[in-house]
């Protein structure tokens, strides 16, 4: 999957979690401090993004530098896409 298509996939988990538009997101957006995510929505986005994605997220092996900035997020995303192949 294209990291274009990732970003988007994001984006649409995003606003479905914050129940607002969520569009434009660049690697450098933080995900907690400019997106005022907590815990339970980090949750929620990747219960949207395994759906969506078909991608399977182990919460046992979850690390938090992976979710600091939409830069890191999308790249444990690439990570998980290509687990799966």
């Amino acid at each position: 999957m294209e990291n274009t298509a990732v970003v988007e996939s994001v984006e649409t988990a995003l606003t479905e979690v914050l129940e607002r538009e969520v569009s434009g997101l660049t690697p450098e957006v933080r995900l907690f401090e400019d997106l005022h995510l907590d815990s339970t929505s980090v949750m929620e986005m990747l219960m949207s993004l395994e759906d969506s994605m078909d991608v399977a997220v182990d919460p046992e092996t979850l690390d938090m530098d992976d979710f600091m900035t939409v830069g890191t997020l999308t790249a444990y995303l690439q990570r998980l896409l290509g687990e799966g192949k």
